[in-house]
């Protein structure tokens, strides 16, 4: 029975085996519907197998494609520091070649120093005599606030000693002007009256005496008394004079003194004037400590120079593109060579319409041509502009015919792990970026 169901599977017609126990009439009768059906339900499976298999295959391949975005518009980019010199000058040693591994700061380039050098010297020397002359301002600075203070402090002295004379000369010019000029004055006018009385009476009596009415001894009594009247006139007179000369010498005094107080004022100002010098010191000390630091700030500035000289490379990478020789005169901004960074990405320009998904951080598979292999990576970032709007020449679609075009957009890739692999700016590379 089970050789005849396979026979009949795979859609050959056997003779069964005759049976004793089976009805031959039977038999005859039944086996050929039964093949029939057989071979009609054994297509239909296979149908529905097949179609169930193409169905899987499509929903996997729809699964597979659904979270994931690709493009080959895609390559590897790097940081490319430009080496140039800063200063003019020829070259006198070149210490790397093309294609060669350096180091950040190793020396690439050195230029000839010897100009620079001497420059640093004459900036060297303008810091010492500026210093130089900070430091004697700075000295005649106390010394002439010493001297001048010590000027004033002698002339407001002699100040205040003349002042003090000229009042003790007007209190004596004082006395001498009033109380003995006038008491010499009334002392005359009282030997005056005394001196007139007297010869009056001498007057009286001579005619007297010539008659003999009185006698001789009297009458040479008033002679005597007129006689002594008049001599003190003249004494008083003569202390008049005397008292009054007396108060033109201490008017004299008087005008002496006025005239050294006049001169000691005249002292003072003059040394509260050289006290001004202390402000102009200070003052020459702090240009002298402006030119000090102009000088350093220049010293400063040829020895930045002068380490111009030696040109270091900025970052770790290779050299590239090297098209400097010994003895060639270079100048500032002139392309010496090219260091390339290991620190590589890539750049990758999808459709606008791919990257409704995408996000930083999410995982991306790049494949380089260059080895067939891939390795993996993750979005950092996207651009935030197309391409084509970055370019030298953009589109203008407002001017013109206008023709629709899906725009590319750049997205940066990290490379996590390279795998061994080395990849170098401008390979050409395919990314797929997992979305999900």
């Amino acid at each position: 029975m089970s050789e005849t169901m396979l026979s009949e599977k795979e859609g050959q017609k056997v003779t069964p085996t005759k049976d004793p126990t089976t009805d031959p009439v039977k038999d005859k009768s039944q086996t050929p519907p039964v093949s029939r059906r057989s071979g009609s339900q054994t297509k239909l499976v296979i149908a529905l197998a097949l179609l169930v298999a193409v169905a899987a295959g499509v929903y996997a391949l729809y699964m597979h494609f659904r979270d994931r975005v690709s493009s080959d518009d895609a390559n590897v980019d790097a940081h490319i520091s430009a080496i140039a010199p800063k200063i003019t000058g020829n070259v006198l040693d070149v210490a790397v070649l093309d294609n060669q591994q350096v180091k950040a700061g190793q020396v690439l380039v050195r230029i000839d120093p010897r100009d620079y050098q001497v420059a640093v010297d004459v900036a060297k020397a303008a810091v010492a005599q500026a210093e130089g002359q900070l430091q004697a301002a700075r000295v005649a600075v106390p010394w002439v606030s010493g001297t001048t203070e010590s000027g004033t402090s002698v002339a407001d002295a002699q100040l205040a000693d003349a002042q003090t004379e000229v009042e003790r000369a007007r209190a004596e010019y004082d006395q001498a002007n009033t109380s003995d000029v006038a008491y010499a004055q009334s002392n005359v006018a009282s030997k005056q009256a005394d001196n007139e009385r007297a010869q009056a009476d001498l007057a009286r009596m001579k005619p007297l005496v010539d008659k003999t009415e009185i006698s001789r001894q009297q009458y040479d009594s008033y002679v005597a008394a007129a006689k002594m009247a008049d001599s003190d006139l003249h004494g008083a007179q003569q202390q008049l004079s005397s008292a009054q000369q007396e108060a033109a010498i201490r008017k004299a005094k008087l005008d002496s003194a006025v005239s050294k107080v006049n001169t000691a004022k005249a002292q003072v100002a003059s040394s509260q004037a050289n006290r001004k010098q202390v402000d102009v010191r200070n003052a020459d000390a702090g240009t002298a400590a402006a030119a000090l630091q102009a000088a350093r700030a220049r010293l400063a500035a040829a020895e930045l120079t002068l380490s111009y000289t030696d040109i270091a490379a900025p970052v770790d990478g290779v050299v590239t593109r090297k098209s400097v020789e010994v003895g060639q005169m270079v100048q500032p901004g002139q392309g010496l060579m090219t260091v390339i960074t290991p620190d590589v990405w890539v750049t990758a320009n999808f459709k606008e319409t791919q990257l409704a998904g995408v996000k930083p951080g999410q995982k991306a598979e790049i494949h380089v041509d260059m080895y067939g292999k891939s390795v993996f990576g993750h979005v950092d970032s996207i651009a935030d502009s197309t391409g084509s709007r970055m370019s030298l020449l953009p589109p203008e679609n407002a001017t013109g015919n206008f023709v629709k075009v899906v725009q590319r957009i750049p997205v940066k890739i990290l490379v996590d792990q390279t795998d061994g692999l080395i990849l170098r700016p401008g390979m050409n590379v395919d990314v797929t970026i997992f979305t999900r």
